[in-house]
């Protein structure tokens, strides 16, 4: 499952910020880290009370991750614009392009769900944090191990989580939507039957700034991405497009299902 980051041909945008941005900045990160930190608080005796009431079920927890995440979108002040919603049906699984480390905060403020992420990302100063928070299912980028946690995940889905991956195995600029690898949908048709939606992510910059001031790739650094991005005066807008639903079974093949969701994410992006 190995995937290095994605490099683009042309160099990323410094990020410049004024005195009033780290101001900015330092204000919105307090607030963010607050509210995450009471989301905390929260789930600990929920996740107690969980595991004697509803067994490996997190209807309360889940819930309250994703007013955290709808919660610290709103501190930021990304405007969100979507298109349709999330399907209704119980088994459900979503898979979405990847631009940022804001993309957390984007989705889980839509609808609540489970985040897929590479094992180094727990890791990570800040996002490995708010991402083991948020019960994110962390897999190995190791080809050995891909039948142990495709099953490890179908077992999950199965338990009724929606998780979210994201196929194409790494962030982009926002400018393309990378081909989506077939081996990640294998969880999929292990849990069949189930829906699988695919969403679609596009973020416009703020008037004036580089189209790519959200995107966060390859080796930038997290520290001055973070700052530019909570330190902007104005914010731009993110789109969030949730595609029709594909019925998955037990004899979808998983290259079809792939290029099926990857094709509805490009149509829109």
């Amino acid at each position: 499952m190995s995937n290095p980051r994605w490099q683009s041909a042309v160099p990323e945008p410094e990020p410049r910020v004024s005195a009033a941005g780290i101001l900015r900045a330092v204000a919105r990160g307090g607030v963010i880290l607050s509210i995450i930190s009471l989301g905390l608080l929260a789930l600990v005796p929920l996740r107690l009370v969980e595991r004697m009431r509803h067994g490996p079920a997190r209807p309360w927890t889940t819930w309250v991750v994703h007013k955290v995440a709808w919660a610290c979108r709103c501190v930021i002040g990304l405007r969100v614009e979507r298109q349709g919603a999330a399907a209704s049906e119980s088994r459900l699984a979503f898979v979405a392009n990847h631009m940022s480390w804001l993309d957390i905060f984007v989705l889980n403020g839509e609808a609540p769900m489970v985040f897929v992420a590479k094992a180094e990302v727990a890791g990570w100063p800040v996002i490995g944090w708010i991402a083991r928070a948020a019960r994110t299912e962390f897999i190995a980028r190791d080809p050995r191990q891909v039948g142990a946690q495709s099953a490890h995940l179908a077992e999950r889905l199965e338990r009724g989580r929606r998780l979210l991956i994201f196929p194409e195995g790494t962030s982009t600029d926002g400018q393309q939507v990378l081909p989506f690898r077939a081996s990640l949908f294998r969880a999929f048709t292990d849990a069949a039957p189930l829906t699988l939606q695919p969403i679609a992510l596009s973020y416009t910059a703020p008037e004036g700034a580089d189209p790519r001031f959200y995107g966060w790739w390859g080796e930038m650094p997290l520290g001055p991405h973070l700052l530019a991005v909570l330190g902007a005066r104005r914010q731009g807008k993110v789109s969030v497009t949730f595609c029709q639903p594909i019925p998955v079974t037990v004899d979808s093949d998983r290259k079809a299902l792939a290029k099926q969701a990857e094709n509805a994410v490009r149509v829109v992006v």
